[in-house]
């Protein structure tokens, strides 16, 4: 399965997602390769921690970005079980590069104004994608939502009215458990501390991203 995380807006924890989400596949027995689609190259730069500090990955990451990004990874589909795409946030070559390659688009909205309305862009992007790519599936998950109070329900109704993009039911509260992982080159499935609510939310995600 090839899997992109992905949103025009930044800040949106997509790095997070996409490395922890490598983690839990590779970690179930997937050969698993990491793209990183970002200039910033954040997901190869935590690989490369992640290595120096247990020894090694468990998985392949590799840097590509525009148009390369859409061929190299149709000539590496057949020699790994799964692919996650890192994109940077904003619209570029990458973006749309991986959007006609994937099978599934995912896209972290933060429970803000900002976030949701970025969203419309993004289901713009997913329509002229499905063009050359009829088969692709587009979710959104609500990520860094908030412990308590309504601004997470009144940002799922926004993002539902938004066409072309499904909203899964599955949310990512804020939790100290995902930078503190990070920081270490872990995933919070691995983590220690053990934050019990935040493995059962990524496992959740897991789930419904790869069906």
């Amino acid at each position: 399965m090839i899997l992109v995380v992905g949103n025009t807006k930044g800040g949106v924890g997509k790095t997070t997602l996409a490395v922890n989400l490598a983690i839990a596949r590779a970690s179930a027995g997937r050969d698993l390769l990491l793209v990183d689609g970002d200039e910033q190259g954040t997901a190869l730069t935590f690989t490369q921690l992640r290595a120096e500090r247990l020894g090694q990955a468990g998985y392949t990451a590799v840097a590509l970005t525009g148009a390369a990004l859409r061929s190299q990874v149709r000539q590496l589909a057949n020699k790994y079980n799964d692919i996650i795409i890192d994109v940077g946030g904003r619209d570029t070559g990458a973006l749309r590069a991986a959007l006609t390659v994937a099978d599934t688009l995912l896209v972290p909205v933060q429970p803000r104004s900002f976030d949701v309305w970025a969203l419309d862009q993004m289901a713009a992007l997913v329509v002229e994608a499905r063009e050359i790519n009829e088969g692709l599936r587009a979710v959104a998950i609500l990520n860094g939502a908030d412990p308590q109070g309504g601004d997470n329900n009144a940002a799922l109704e926004m993002i539902d009215d938004i066409k072309g993009i499904d909203v899964l039911a599955t949310s990512i509260i804020r939790r100290k458990a995902f930078p503190n992982a990070a920081a270490e080159g872990r995933a919070v499935l691995e983590h220690t501390p053990r934050d019990a609510k935040a493995i059962e939310e990524l496992t959740a995600l897991v789930a419904a991203v790869f069906v």
